[in-house]
């Protein structure tokens, strides 16, 4: 459903961040998003919006194609 859920989920580990972790720095970012939310994306059952994208981008400081990287 979506190519950057395990991209998320491997930058996100690569800074020893857990999903509570990242969702604290979201919601400080004015952005109201879960941690089932995440899970979800991270295990390729949600979609991403392309806003929600620039927000990961943004929040784990890579580039928006850093997280289209496919293996």
């Amino acid at each position: 459903m979506n190519i950057i859920g395990k991209n998320i989920k491997q930058i996100r580990e690569k800074k020893s961040w857990t999903q509570e972790a990242l969702v604290a720095k979201c919601q400080v970012k004015q952005w109201a998003i879960t941690r089932s939310t995440l899970a979800k994306i991270e295990s390729n059952v949600r979609r991403v919006t392309d806003i929600e994208v620039k927000r990961f981008a943004q929040i784990l400081e890579v580039s928006i194609g850093e997280l289209f990287i496919e293996d």
